[in-house]
């Protein structure tokens, strides 16, 4: 089984910066295919960068030029370096983890998630 544990939220003004982490744990993990996804208030899950298998990225529209996501396998660790923060990303941020595929849509097929940590962002 994984498990996930996302940290590195907290609060920042609008300009700030931020670097999620997620420590992934769980047999294969470091050949898992794994993003990041962020949930406002009242509204559904989104993505935001995905790492697959291959070492591929792909990010969201709101997402490129801003964050960049990566890996360390050796601490079996995913990152999400957030530059330049606006309110608009105040979200709860979740990583999540799949033994195939993680991408944008068909998030219930997802295998693994996290808790998620939050990040607000204030102007």
């Amino acid at each position: 089984r994984v498990r996930l544990t996302e940290s590195g939220g907290g609060s920042v003004h609008t300009g700030g910066s931020l670097r999620l982490s997620c420590a992934a744990s769980g047999d294969n993990v470091t050949t898992y295919s794994m993003g990041w996804f962020r949930q406002e208030a009242g509204r559904e899950v989104a993505g935001d960068a995905v790492l697959d298998n291959t070492g591929s990225t792909t990010y969201a529209d709101f997402a490129e030029g801003r964050f960049a996501i990566s890996k360390d396998n050796v601490k079996n660790t995913l990152y999400l370096q957030m530059n330049s923060l606006k309110p608009e990303d105040t979200a709860m941020y979740f990583c999540a983890a799949d033994e195939i595929v993680v991408d944008f849509s068909n998030l219930e097929t997802i295998g693994y998630w996290g808790q998620g940590t939050q990040v607000t962002v204030s102007s």
